[in-house]
């Protein structure tokens, strides 16, 4: 006897399709979804190349968790407010981005010569060694204000060695920024603002190259405090990086091009003693 012919054929195998990718959009809606870095504004706790997991739950539900946003509507489901020190995936007229939370409705913030003032106190930060960031494809230290730090190690490799301080926010968030020294005319000052009701202010942990709360929208910034709608999901972790050297032809690039020093590192911050 002949075989049968497969049950529904060429149909089938599109359901099948057509489900994974909805069950696919559903997760990267509802639960998490993969997040790259492009860009240095977040260093050093993110580096281009880095691969994170952002949830979506954590805040709510809003315009910016689909994965296509639309055109911003109002209101949140099951909306919450982020903690200072958060780092936040968000919405900029279609673009994704991802700050850290350090100002929340009601505060005064102003930046002072580079000092972030809360509430009428100076965000304490101390002076670290210096973020070795090694120096790669996704990571050249030669753009902007980079290109200074840099500098030949012991060992032979080349570094960006970048003036590194700890930051505590009044909750005992604690975190690592860059600063690169004082730049007047730019986001080193801001005047003191009230973050409105149902806003927060954002900031990215690489103060001299961060397009943020800080810097107008017509230089690429986010002018001011950002509306809770604007929020996507939280950074959890990174879960692997690229150095920038994989090809998409060479399947052994993909691995050779993995920074095997970056891989699951958690993105809360750290809780400093109160």
């Amino acid at each position: 006897m002949a075989d049968k012919p497969a049950s529904g054929g060429w149909k089938a195998e599109l359901r099948s399709l057509a489900g994974m990718v909805v069950a696919i959009l559903l997760v990267w809606t509802f639960v998490a979804r993969p997040f790259y870095i492009p860009s240095e504004s977040m260093m050093p706790t993110l580096i281009k190349g880095d691969r994170l997991v952002v949830t979506k739950y954590p805040y709510g539900y809003d315009y910016a968790s689909l994965i296509l946003h639309p055109h911003p509507f109002g209101g949140r489901l099951f909306g919450r407010l982020p903690k200072r020190g958060d780092i936040v995936t968000l919405d900029r007229a279609g673009d994704d981005l991802i700050k850290r939370v350090i100002g929340l409705p009601g505060d005064r913030i102003e930046v002072r010569r580079g000092i972030i003032i809360l509430n009428g106190k100076p965000v304490p930060r101390l002076r670290e060694t210096p973020a070795m960031l090694p120096v790669d494809a996704n990571l050249p230290c030669e753009m902007g204000y980079e290109e200074g730090f840099r500098t030949a190690a012991a060992d032979g490799k080349t570094y960006c060695e970048l003036p590194r301080y700890r930051e505590t926010l009044p909750n005992g968030a604690s975190y690592d920024t860059i600063d690169m020294g004082y730049f007047p005319g730019g986001p080193d000052d801001y005047p003191e603002t009230v973050v409105p009701p149902g806003h927060v202010f954002v900031m990215g942990d690489n103060r001299d190259e961060s397009a943020d709360s800080r810097v107008p929208f017509d230089q690429n910034g986010l002018d001011g405090p950002i509306p809770l709608e604007a929020i996507s999901g939280r950074a959890e972790a990174i879960t692997h990086s690229y150095d920038g050297t994989g090809k998409l032809w060479n399947p052994i690039s993909w691995v050779t091009a993995l920074r095997h020093h970056r891989a699951f590192i958690s993105l809360h911050p750290q809780q400093a003693a109160r």
